[in-house]
């Protein structure tokens, strides 16, 4: 027999990372999808996708997929349910609802969501949801506030050099993140400047990450700590003539002052926090000072600490030290969220929002657990309604997240592709379609492209998409109306790019993509930077930073009249003591992406089958163990069971945890982010989750 015809259709990786791929699918004339590829004639995604999605049918097909909705019928987080009718677990969540807004308002219920997919569409309905209701809504606090705040305390934009420029730079620093794990397209380009260009790759992290393991040099720091570095580097700079003067004259507040400042900042200075040799690091800025073309990739992983934005401004600094930013493949380039003027109005319906109190998500355990400050003074959270994200794995203080779902006053609602550690503490499941079976439209935040991904094939069994759960929701529960909740996917998306004044969705489809890069002045900021001066700030009043995600009253988080003016190290880390002697970094995995992909065999397999610790050998003996031991870590926020590893390029003290395994994955049940803590980071809140001081000792 033929095997079926098939054809090669587009769409766009809809998983929270900044690549945001262009991609071509096989879909066979029976409708199923085949391989995944990178779309090659993107210039930006250049043909390149990561392993994990290369292989996307391993979860598309997976056989424990969500088909039919499911009522619980045993303990909550036992994972025992029925069957049940769409229309009877919608009319069941309605019921539920409206009883709990008789008793305590329309705030006890919380739409919880967050970016298990980045459509536009599909990700961001649940806003107009929240505000036809009048529910609490939700201040998201995961991943960007500390990298945004202090990307933007400098640059007074969340834009920067086009990032394709990476291919054109004669040096590439990629500092804090592990590319080939998380953004396999920075790769990309850098290699790309390597062998045309014969650039330079400089990466620095907390470990000799597989990243590093490409690089010309690696520089491993302490957690933490990279705002020593960067001010020490900066020393150099203006200390052996290699600051451009000129371009701190006439773009910079206050170069004079920052010069000051950094007289004290040595090298040797920066040694004995971050750990790198004092002759590292002058000959680090040397080669920095060196090569104007120095393009500077900064990521989020470096911010995730309690002193994230101080050290996300200081390395940025750099960049305007040596006046980089002037030259094509030069500058300092984070996220270009800033670049896409999309109106979203019809999905999300602000006109609608009212003083609703916002409860911040990474405090979602305090919430449950009926902490008064987290819960904003309002009556307890008791309905939830739970799309594109895993709190019960996911989220900080696993402890009292796992108690407060275990709340039988507590009804959830989780709307998934699969059982994950959150389904299994809901009331209602409800199956929840793959980015290959519903419209949506995709920015990518580590490129300029506006990409639409179309639904290429059915979804199995009685999945559905999240606007369908929104909109039939709001009909049941008698939200205000509005003309966003009886529009298709594919009119959202029209009607966002029209109004946007970007064309309609038949153009857009046509091209296949929009390029939104502004030109070379305006994204190099030979135009002024983002700030009312239009220059770039060392001088920073962190209370009053106009970040892209602040707390909408503008109120400042945590100890923020302890955070530096002017680019420093701020000691502000949970620091290791004589209790809890190690640092631990919770890295993302490479065949892992948050939760996501975790149950797929394939990516499984490739992480070993099982979470470990990675510590030095001299770590290793500190706390008595030994390679392949089963281990228990802890702090005072928990334990979990999980082996060690020992090995080479780590700074004694720091020990790494890659990937985000189930909790079913761990012996006792416990995640990893049981250990991790949940308390807002300055100055806008934030969750540290790459800065947890821990003890290990030999399980048994």
């Amino acid at each position: 027999m033929n095997k079926p015809a098939t054809i090669t259709a587009f769409s766009a990786c809809p998983h929270d990372c900044p690549s945001t791929c262009a991609l071509e699918v096989e879909v066979t004339a029976e409708g199923r999808i085949g391989r995944l590829r990178g779309a090659p004639d993107n210039d930006y995604t250049a043909g390149v996708i990561c392993a994990k999605v290369a292989r996307y049918t391993e979860r598309l097909y997976h056989p424990d997929r969500l088909t039919r909705p499911l009522r619980r019928v045993g303990a909550k987080g036992e994972g025992r349910f029925e069957p049940i009718s769409w229309d009877a677990a919608l009319d069941l969540i309605a019921e539920k609802f409206l009883d709990a807004e008789a008793r305590f308002g329309t705030e006890t219920i919380w739409p919880y969501h967050y970016a298990g997919t980045m459509g536009l569409v599909q990700r961001d309905a649940i806003h107009r949801f929240r505000h036809a209701k009048g529910t609490s809504r939700q201040f998201d606090s995961f991943c960007t506030n500390m990298a945004w705040t202090g990307y933007v305390a400098g640059t007074g934009r969340l834009s920067g050099p086009d990032p394709r420029e990476i291919a054109r730079a004669d040096q590439v620093v990629i500092w804090g993140t592990n590319a080939v794990a998380t953004q396999v397209n920075v790769m990309t380009h850098a290699i790309a400047a390597r062998k045309q260009r014969g650039a330079r790759i400089i990466v620095v992290d907390v470990y000799r990450t597989e990243t590093m393991k490409q690089a010309d040099v690696g520089v491993i720091v302490k957690p933490g700590s990279d705002a020593a570095l960067a001010c020490a580097i900066m020393h150099v700079l203006f200390r052996d003539d290699l600051a451009d003067r000129a371009y701190l004259a006439r773009y910079t507040d206050c170069p004079d002052a920052l010069e000051a400042h950094l007289a004290s900042r040595t090298p040797e200075w920066a040694e004995a926090i971050c750990g790198v040799p004092a002759a590292d690091i002058v000959s680090l800025a040397h080669m920095i000072g060196q090569v104007k073309k120095t393009f500077f990739r900064l990521g989020y992983g470096f911010t995730r600490t309690r002193n994230g934005a101080v050290s996300m401004h200081a390395a940025a600094s750099i960049a305007a030290v040596t006046g980089c930013w002037q030259y094509e493949g030069g500058g300092a380039f984070h996220n270009n969220g800033a670049i896409y003027q999309l109106n979203k109005a019809m999905v999300e319906a602000p006109e609608l929002k009212t003083a609703t109190r916002l409860l911040d998500q990474s405090l979602v355990g305090r919430v449950l657990t009926g902490d008064r400050t987290a819960l904003a003074g309002g009556p307890p959270v008791t309905a939830m309604l739970i799309q594109n994200t895993n709190p019960v794995s996911v989220a900080p203080e696993q402890r009292k997240v796992v108690e407060g779902f275990a709340r039988e006053d507590l009804f959830t609602v989780v709307h998934e592709q699969f059982m994950t550690d959150t389904a299994r503490h809901a009331d209602i499941v409800l199956p929840a379609t793959q980015f290959l079976e519903h419209d949506d439209i995709y920015k990518g935040g580590g490129h300029q492209y506006l990409i639409f991904g179309p639904k290429l094939t059915e979804a199995p069994g009685e999945a559905r998409e999240n606007l369908f759960v929104i909109n039939e929701l709001a009909r049941r529960i008698g939200a205000k109306d509005h003309p966003g909740f009886h529009m298709s996917a594919r009119e959202h998306v029209d009607w966002m790019l029209v109004n946007s004044g970007y064309g309609t969705l038949a153009d857009l489809e046509a091209g296949r993509w929009k390029d939104m890069q502004p030109g070379f002045e305006q994204a190099h900021f030979l135009k002024g930077f983002g700030h009312a001066d239009g220059k770039f700030h060392f001088r920073v009043d962190w209370a009053r930073t106009l970040a892209p995600n602040r707390p909408e009253d503008g109120k400042a988080l945590g100890p923020v009249a302890t955070m530096p003016e002017l680019p420093d190290y701020w000691d502000a880390v949970e620091r290791a003591d004589a209790d809890h002697p190690f640092r631990l970094v919770t890295a993302p995995a490479r065949s892992f992406l948050n939760s996501t992909f975790s149950e797929t065999p394939g990516s499984v397999k490739k992480e070993g089958g099982r979470p470990e610790v990675w510590l030095t050998a001299q770590d290793a003996a500190k706390a008595g163990v030994a390679d392949g031991d089963k281990v228990v870590m802890g702090n005072g926020r928990g334990e979990v069971v999980l082996h060690a590893r020992v090995i080479e390029g780590l700074v004694q003290g720091t020990v790494i945890s890659e990937g985000l395994w189930p909790n079913s994955a761990f012996e006792t049940g416990c995640g990893i982010n049981t250990l991790t803590g949940a308390d807002p980071v300055a100055p806008y809140g934030g969750a540290a989750f790459h800065d947890t001081a821990v003890w290990i000792r030999k399980a048994g």
